[in-house]
């Protein structure tokens, strides 16, 4: 048996009153470690879209800069296409919560998808913790003039009624394109049939070849052709013109007012990654979407820089969850 006199349990109490403190000083340690020492390998960047696309164009940039804030640590772009994203936000739902796995959301991903999805195999609001949204996007109404002589809105809404038909492409369903196309259709009192195309290719080449006669096309896709003079923009979404189309009047201008609807493309984690790897990520985020040289090659490519906070862009993601829910909802369109 085992028998303590005071003074020996004061020297006790003495010992793990010091052992406590100095294990309180190693956890502070540890965690002030984890988060200036991530990251230690390759962080993998999923995108849900195909190479040389909007999203992809970002993703290529923000990789680019992140590996260079981190002392040279590869930052690997991942295409994951097909389903409108959702297939790459299946994946990186997944993932190991470890930081090391990240994806480049966008709206139709983790906004629209939930109100369309009968199954979806991911829960935006469950699975994913908001890191940073990086920029925002408007879309550009475009026709081929070889196809469909006209040249406003107005005069498309004239020539839809008379021919009896509007077929638009969209980059995939549950995109921004695809509703907004039903959109498009109520405001000029034409009947919508959406042609799904697998890639912004294949939807291009749909309008060239005359199977269909519009598109809503992200401003970063639509500036180089509209310049290029093989298609024509009738109108851009956004509440104001954007700089990289300037002279293109937007849909409002012309008298509709409820086709006002824009994208955007952010950073999200798995829902468990660290809190201070978060916080890592986002203020990295933030420094490079916000430095001058950044913001200067996003803009050239049509992109509104947004460079937000985690919160912040959580707000955006429930905010536009609920008003894009209100879009779907008049189309009664579901997904298997």
């Amino acid at each position: 048996m085992v028998h303590f006199s005071l003074g020996s349990f004061g020297a006790c109490r003495r010992s793990a009153s010091v052992l406590g403190a100095a294990l309180l000083l190693v956890g502070s340690a540890t965690s002030a470690w984890s988060q200036t020492a991530y990251p230690q390998r390759t962080v993998r960047l999923i995108v849900g879209f195909p190479a040389g696309t909007g999203p992809d164009t970002v993703a290529r940039l923000l990789a680019q800069k992140l590996s260079e804030s981190w002392n040279n640590i590869g930052v690997v772009v991942d295409n994951k296409p097909g389903a409108g994203g959702t297939i790459a936000a299946s994946e990186a739902a997944r993932a190991t919560p470890d930081g090391y796995t990240l994806m480049l959301g966008e709206t139709g991903q983790l906004s629209i998808a939930p109100k369309t999805y009968n199954k979806l195999p991911y829960d935006p609001a469950r699975d994913f913790a908001p890191v940073s949204q990086v920029v925002s996007s408007d879309f550009v109404l475009l026709v081929n003039p070889q196809k469909v002589p006209v040249k406003s809105v107005k005069e498309f809404a004239t020539w839809s009624q008379q021919n009896k038909s509007l077929f638009m492409a969209t980059f995939g369903a549950g995109t921004p394109g695809h509703f907004g196309a039903f959109m498009l259709g109520d405001a000029i009192k034409s009947t919508t049939d959406v042609v799904h195309y697998r890639s912004t290719a294949d939807a291009l080449g749909g309008l060239f070849g005359g199977d269909v006669h519009g598109v809503f096309a992200s401003v970063a896709l639509a500036a180089p052709n509209v310049k290029a003079g093989k298609l024509l923009a009738l109108g851009s979404t956004g509440a104001s013109r954007t700089q990289a189309l300037p002279d293109v009047p937007t849909i409002k201008e012309q008298g509709y007012n409820q086709l006002e609807f824009s994208s955007w493309f952010g950073v999200v984690a798995p829902a468990k990654v660290p809190a201070d790897v978060l916080a890592k990520l986002s203020e990295d985020i933030q420094k490079i979407t916000k430095a001058p040289d950044t913001r200067v090659k996003l803009e050239e490519l049509g992109f509104r820089v947004t460079g937000t906070g985690r919160e912040e862009f959580a707000r955006i993601i429930a905010s536009d969850t609920a008003s894009w829910g209100k879009v779907v909802a008049s189309t009664g369109f579901k997904a298997d």
